[in-house]
């Protein structure tokens, strides 16, 4: 079983700054930074909102306390109505170095109009971007998830932020089981990134490019995270 590696670790930003546990609360030193835990990290709380003109950029800033763990990353929201696998490709490459822009990464996913095929075209960017081959393609298919499945992301999701790894999710979110701000009325075929974890909580920290609702950064349920995967799948 994969768990977390240190419990106290301290978080190093893309940038280079060091976060420790005692500046967690504070916020973060860039002056158009945000603080993830200013409102805590329960389900549904809203980190970032009303931002959401296509392209807008923020610095998101990462901590690391006893029970959470956030990355440091470089949110945009997406710039076309189909770029979200882009525009979250972005947003995860951005925790380590200084990502291509949308346009780029859309012909390197091979997005069209209708969207980016499948989780797999955004494992093998990730891992070209990066220079390495730590990403996998991980697929859920059962709907819902078995526990194994539930088990298995969210040690992905664990292993990966404490090292430095944002994930993309793959999701569908139908009417009754979505995100904050979704269209109620439609099921959503999307991709975000997850940049953080709180085990107290057990709540995850997404970077959604949709910015639907004007929701762009928000913690999520792990529980509600595990139903939108299926039948779709995460690179991690």
């Amino acid at each position: 079983m994969r768990k977390r590696l240190v419990a106290s670790a301290i978080a190093v930003a893309a940038v280079g700054a060091l976060v420790t546990p005692a500046a967690a609360h504070a916020e973060p030193a860039h002056p158009n930074a945000v603080s993830v835990l200013q409102h805590g990290s329960k389900a549904g709380t809203a980190v970032v909102s009303g931002r959401n003109e296509p392209g807008t950029r923020l610095s998101v800033g990462g901590v690391d306390t006893a029970s959470a763990h956030t990355l440091p990353v470089d949110y945009q929201v997406q710039e076309t109505g189909y770029w979200c696998g882009p525009a979250a490709t972005r947003i995860a490459l951005s925790a380590r170095v200084a990502p291509p822009g949308q346009g780029d990464l859309a012909a390197q996913l091979g997005t069209t109009e209708a969207g980016t095929d499948h989780i797999s075209q955004v494992t093998g960017v990730l891992n070209a971007n990066l220079g390495t081959g730590w990403y996998e393609t991980k697929e859920m298919p059962n709907d819902p998830p078995t526990q194994a499945q539930k088990d298995l992301l969210w040690n992905d999701i664990v292993l990966d932020i404490d090292n430095n790894y944002p994930l993309v999710a793959n999701i569908v979110a139908p009417p009754g089981n979505q995100p904050p701000g979704y269209p109620p009325d439609q099921t959503i075929y999307h991709y975000f990134t997850v940049i953080g974890y709180d085990d107290a909580n057990r709540t995850v920290l997404i970077a959604d490019p949709a910015s639907f609702g004007g929701n762009q950064i928000y913690w999520l349920s792990f529980d509600q995270l595990a139903t939108l995967i299926p039948p779709k799948g995460y690179a991690a």
